[in-house]
């Protein structure tokens, strides 16, 4: 019941302009370099208030897809040099977590660097409130549903957010929580082959006792497992 009654949402106005223009520029729609129409003309076209176009151009800005000049209006840039962390968000929904090659390995290799450092620093900093939230995490996995993608890979990326908290590096959880929509995007595509999910639940599992052990080494070791393994599966599922 309180499920059904949870509260109505709807996009506001700001919003829906936003993920317009989003679309309309990464599609090439707009190209880089490209003035855009004066705020003024673009409220008419869209049946909008000025307001509304003004602070959804400010939001643009702030991820990098636009610069606002003075005097002379928008100017669409190339994401590419210019985009912001929140940018990779909008790449992800945009393609519907079909991403180009060039996105996905870059993503793929970030994450290599982030997690393994963060798996090395677990196994050293751990202090014993990270191991009773690691305790908790994996009896959640023992727990979890075969068909609850959902639930399966909110309880996976809390296992790598917990992996940053026990780094105590104060950086790494806001990093991860930054990514938390690409990641759960990527790891959801990936937990659609239900086969999967036991696998890599047995990888947190020793992931975990070399944490506990504080085994550095095989901590890192664990993460590179657990990485490729990732890797070569989320491949063989966005070929299909």
């Amino acid at each position: 019941m309180e499920a059904a009654l949870k509260p109505i949402k709807t996009d506001s106005l700001v919003d829906i302009f936003i993920s317009r223009f989003e679309a309309l520029i990464l599609s090439g729609h707009f190209k880089i370099g490209e003035k855009l129409p004066p705020e003024r003309e673009l409220a008419l076209k869209l049946g909008v208030s000025r307001p509304v176009v003004h602070e959804g151009m400010v939001y643009l800005a702030s991820k990098g897809l636009v610069t606002l000049k003075p005097r002379v209006g928008a100017i669409v840039n190339d994401y590419r040099s210019s985009g912001s962390l929140a940018l990779l968000n909008s790449l992800v929904n945009y393609h519907m977590g079909m991403l180009d090659q060039p996105l996905l390995e870059g993503l793929l290799e970030m994450r290599k660097l982030f997690e393994t450092e963060t798996a090395r620093l677990a196994a050293i900093k751990r202090k014993k409130e990270h191991l009773s939230l690691f305790r908790e995490i994996l009896e959640r996995e023992v727990s979890a549903g075969k068909g609850d993608t959902e639930s399966i890979t909110e309880t996976d990326f809390a296992f790598h957010h917990a992996l940053a908290l026990a780094s105590g590096n104060v950086i790494y959880p806001m990093l991860i929580n930054s990514f938390r929509e690409v990641y759960t995007n990527l790891t959801g595509i990936f937990f659609s082959d239900i086969n999967l999910v036991r696998k890599v639940f047995g990888f947190h599992a020793d992931l975990f006792s070399a944490i506990e052990k504080k085994d550095a080494r095989a901590a890192v070791e664990t993460m590179g497992r657990i990485l490729d393994h990732g890797e070569t599966q989320l491949k063989k599922i966005l070929k299909k």
